[in-house]
């Protein structure tokens, strides 16, 4: 009898959970671009987004002046995206970092911490071989949409 109690509690539940609804985000850009990914993807209350490099909206170049002139412009593309899909920056979870070298991590985080006003996201961070455009850094996030 227990057994069949626990059995039948545990199918109430799963019939109680309902399935979360996977939504993927795209601007004008980057739909034309041709890139095979979306700008962000959305389940439930979490927003995905892509990898952002330091690239200029309007140009669509990467920025001159090294890892911070890159950061400084990938954190504002980050927080531009966040808001187009309803987040913003003190509502992001978590963010992975990408640098072409190691060694520019401390200028990297100079500006990093400028973005957040006092609650630090959980944070990874490694150093590839290489990063798309030659860029210096790559990020990407995860955050909470209301």
């Amino acid at each position: 009898m227990r057994k069949l109690l626990l059995v039948i509690s545990c199918l109430i539940l799963a019939s109680s959970v309902t399935a979360q609804t996977l939504i993927f985000h795209n601007d004008t850009a980057n739909k034309n671009s041709g890139l095979p990914f979306s700008k962000a993807a959305q389940v439930g209350h979490l927003l995905f987004l892509s990898g952002e490099l330091g690239v200029n909206p309007i140009t669509k170049t990467l920025v001159a002046g090294g890892i911070e002139a890159e950061t400084k412009q990938l954190m504002s593309n980050i927080a531009a995206t966040l808001k187009q899909y309803g987040s913003s920056l003190d509502k992001v979870a978590k963010c992975t970092v990408f640098l072409a070298d190691i060694s520019e991590w401390s200028t990297f985080n100079k500006v990093y911490v400028t973005f957040f006003d006092k609650n630090f996201p959980a944070r990874s961070a490694l150093a590839a071989s290489g990063l798309a455009l030659s860029a210096r850094v790559e990020v990407e996030c995860i955050a909470v949409v209301d």
